[in-house]
C-alpha cells in the first residue's frame, strides 16, 4: 500500500486522462502498457531490489555498489532530481487540496458557480496559491515525523482504498449518463495512426515513469526497508505495477464517460480536472456528493505521493547526516517548500519545470539507477542473490537482457525523438536549456561527491546479516 500510495498520485488522476485524450485514447493507453510492461515493472523490480540489498537511500546505495567517490555522483543526481520534483508536485498537491475543500464547502454546485473565472482567481492569487504550498508541506512533514510504518503506512492505508472506491463510483455514475458510453468508446477504439507517432511514444514513456515512480528513487528508498524475506517481484514489480495501472485506468472512466455526456473537449490538456470536469458538477443529480468523492479522492491522491517522493529525501538526509529522523523531516521539506515558491508562484515556471526535470532530469535518474543495477552490480547477479529470493514469481533470465539492454536503448531512442521533435518548435530554446542543465548536473554532482564524498565500507555491497 506505501508503494502503490506513493505511486499514484497526480500522474494518474490529473496527468493521465488529459494526455490519453491529446495522443488518441485508445491508440496511447496501448503504448503506455506497452512501455509500462517493458520498462517500468523490470526496472522497478531492479530499483526495489538494490534498495533492499543495500539497505541504504540513494545516495548510500551509489556509495556501497560503486566505490569511486567520482561515480557516486549519480545518487546525488538521483536525489537532486527527485527533489526538483517535489518542488513543483507540491504546488499540484495544494491546489487538489484547495479544490477538495470548496468541494466540501459546496462551491462547485452554487449558482453562478464560473469553473474558469474560479480556476484564474485561485491561480493567479499567488498569496493564496503559495499559502496551500505552505500548508501542503506542513502536513508531510506532520505525517513523515512519525516514519514509514507509523506515519505513511497509517496514512495510505486508508486513503487508497478509499481512492479506489471513490473512482469507482465516480466511473459508475459517469458511465450511465447519456452519452457516457462514448467515452468508454473512445478510450477502447484505438486511433492506430497515433502509433506511428514519435511524440505518441514519448508521451506513453514519460507517463509510465511517472505513474510508476520509476527512477525517482522511492521504489529504491522503499526498499531498503524489506526484509530480505519480502517478495520484490511480486511486491515492488507486479502488484505495483498492475495497482498503478488500474487506477490510472479507473482515473480515465472516472473522466471520459462524463467528459462526452456533456459534449466536452477530451484534448482540453491540463484543465481537463481543473476546469472542465468543475463545471459537470451542477448538472448532476447530488453533484455536491460527487464533487466531494470527486476531489477528495484526488487530493488522497496526491498527498500520498508526496509523502513517497519526499521519504527519498528524507531516508537520504538521515543516513548521510547526523540529523535525527525528525530533524531530517524539517530539513528536507523545509528546501522542498523553498524550492517549490517560484512553482508555486507562478504556473508557467511550474510548466517549464515539469518540461525540464520531467522530459530530462527523471529519464536521467531512471538510467541511473538502471545502470547501476544492469552495469555495475550485473542483473544476472542481482536476479540469482536478492531477486528470486522468497519471490512469489520466479523471475527468469530473459530479465538480464531487458534490464542491461532493452531498458536503456528504449529509452534513449525516444528521448532522443524528443529532442528531434523539439528542434524549431517553441519548446527548443527549453529543450536546450534542459539538455545542458542534465549535463551541468552531472558534471557537478560528480566533483561534489569526489571532495565530500566518504569512502564505501569494507564489504561493501554484502547483505547485512551474511547471506551473500
Amino acid at each position: 500500500m506505501a508503494m502503490l500510495g506513493a505511486m499514484v498520485g497526480a500522474g494518474n488522476i490529473w496527468r493521465m486522462p488529459f494526455t490519453t485524450g491529446e495522443n488518441g485514447g485508445g491508440a496511447f493507453l496501448v503504448a503506455y502498457i506497452l512501455l509500462l510492461y517493458l520498462i517500468a515493472v523490470p526496472g522497478l523490480m531492479a530499483e526495489t531490489m538494490i534498495g533492499r540489498y543495500t539497505n541504504n537511500g540513494v545516495i548510500g546505495a551509489f556509495k556501497q555498489v560503486l566505490g569511486s567517490k567520482r561515480a557516486q555522483g549519480l545518487g546525488l543526481v538521483v536525489l537532486i532530481v527527485n527533489v526538483a520534483l517535489m518542488s513543483y508536485y507540491a504546488p499540484i498537491i495544494g491546489w487538489a487540496l484547495y479544490y477538495a475543500g470548496h468541494s466540501v464547502l459546496m462551491t462547485f454546485t452554487q449558482p453562478g458557480f464560473q469553473p474558469q473565472a474560479f480556476w484564474d482567481g485561485f491561480i493567479n492569487n499567488p498569496a493564496l496559491v503559495v499559502g496551500m504550498h505552505t500548508v501542503t508541506m506542513a502536513g508531510l512533514a506532520g505525517v513523515l515525523v512519525f516514519g514509514i510504518r507509523r506515519g505513511i503506512e497509517r496514512v495510505v492505508k486508508w486513503m487508497i482504498p478509499l481512492l479506489v472506491v471513490a473512482l469507482v463510483a465516480v466511473s459508475i455514475r459517469g458511465i450511465t449518463l447519456p452519452g457516457g458510453m462514448e467515452g468508454v468508446a473512445f478510450v477502447f477504439t484505438p486511433d492506430w495512426g497515433y502509433l506511428t507517432r514519435g511524440s505518441t511514444w514519448v508521451a506513453a514513456l514519460s507517463q509510465a515513469l511517472f505513474s510508476t515512480g520509476l527512477g525517482w528513487g522511492i521504489a529504491l528508498t522503499y526498499g531498503s526497508y524489506l526484509s530480505r524475506y519480502d517478495d520484490v517481484p511480486l511486491g515492488g514489480g507486479l502488484f505495483t505495477a498492475i495497482g498503478n495501472t488500474s487506477i490510472g485506468l479507473l482515473a480515465v472512466f472516472a473522466t471520459f464517460p462524463v467528459v462526452f455526456a456533456f459534449g466536452l473537449e477530451p484534448s482540453a490538456g491540463s484543465n481537463l480536472l481543473f476546469i472542465s470536469m468543475a463545471q459537470v458538477f451542477p448538472e448532476l443529480p447530488g453533484g455536491s456528493l460527487w464533487a466531494i468523492v470527486f476531489f477528495v479522492s484526488f487530493f488522497f491522491a496526491t498527498f500520498t505521493s508526496g509523502l513517497g517522493i519526499t521519504e527519498v529525501a528524507v531516508t537520504t538526509v538521515s543516513e548521510e547526516t547526523r540529523l535525527s529522523r525528525t530533524g531530517a523531516v524539517l530539513a528536507s521539506c523545509g528546501a522542498i517548500w523553498l524550492f517549490g515558491l517560484p512553482s508555486a508562484y507562478s504556473s508557467a515556471f511550474l510548466g517549464r519545470m515539469d518540461f525540464m526535470f520531467g522530459s530530462f532530469g527523471l529519464p536521467l535518474a531512471t538510467l541511473s539507477i538502471i545502470a547501476l543495477v544492469a552495469w555495475k552490480f550485473g542483473p544476472e547477479r542481482a536476479r540469482v542473490l536478492d531477486l528470486n529470493r522468497n519471490a512469489g514469481i520466479y523471475v527468469g533470465p530473459w530479465w538480464n537482457p531487458v534490464v542491461k539492454y532493452v531498458i536503456p536503448v528504449v529509452m534513449v531512442f525516444i528521448l532522443g525523438y524528443g529532442v528531434y521533435s523539439s528542434i524549431g518548435t517553441s519548446n527548443q530554446r527549453l529543450m536546450l536549456l534542459g539538455v545542458a542543465f542534465m549535463a551541468a548536473l552531472v558534471v557537478v554532482s560528480t566533483v561534489v561527491m569526489s571532495v565530500v564524498g566518504d569512502e564505501p565500507p569494507s564489504g561493501s555491497a554484502a547483505v547485512p546479516g551474511g547471506d551473500d
